[in-house]
């Protein structure tokens, strides 16, 4: 299961791998304002050339991934280890940098498990855009203040993003079930979004 570092995973039975887009922001935001190179930058870096290995594989099979990750990832992501252990203690620990060195290395076991399989993604930046509307929109959601609303609504956001993901229009979709309910409830196989036929 591709995650960030919140604790509450851990108490699962899933295997976690952990996003390097999570670690990237934390130096990202540790980077002072200037133009100077430092620390943040060599992590940057170094994170730059894992997304650049991770774009060239873009479209290849799952062993041709672990193959080029192997032999092209691997030593860079051990450096980078090295590296953040090497600076772990010369850091002060409540700094920016230092919390950005902290979670990565706590994060490091989880993140290097990428390597091991081609299927697994680098980060999980797009399981964090499908739930963007969600963190966006849920200040305005607190009328779900019970439990049958909170359930209405799980069920409606979950047929629409569904629709997106199958790339339906979504209002189109919407009035095709609508009408399709209206003139047979009990047939509903056919309007799953997998399954549906646009009018």
């Amino acid at each position: 299961m591709h995650v960030d570092g919140y604790a509450a995973y851990e108490q699962t039975d899933a295997t976690l791998v952990a996003c390097l887009a999570h670690m990237r922001r934390k130096f990202f935001d540790a980077k002072p304002n200037t133009k100077k190179v430092g620390k943040a930058d060599v992590a940057m870096s170094s994170i730059a050339k894992l997304y650049g290995i991770e774009q060239s594989v873009n479209g290849k099979t799952a062993n041709e991934i672990h193959e080029v990750r192997q032999k092209k990832a691997k030593p860079i992501v051990d450096k980078f280890k090295r590296w953040l252990k090497e600076h772990e203690d010369k850091v002060p620990p409540k700094s920016a940098l230092g919390k950005a060195i902290k979670y990565s290395l706590n994060q490091f076991d989880k993140f290097e498990r990428y390597l091991e399989d081609g299927r697994l993604k680098i980060d999980n930046n797009r399981a964090e855009r499908a739930i963007k509307p969600f963190v966006i929109g849920r200040k305005a959601w607190l009328f779900s203040n019970t439990c049958n609303g909170a359930r209405a609504s799980a069920i409606l956001y979950s047929i629409i993003e569904t629709a997106k993901v199958n790339n339906l229009i979504v209002t189109d979709y919407l009035r095709t079930c609508l009408q399709c309910l209206a003139e047979n409830p009990s047939d509903i196989d056919p309007l799953l979004p997998w399954n549906v036929k646009l009018r």
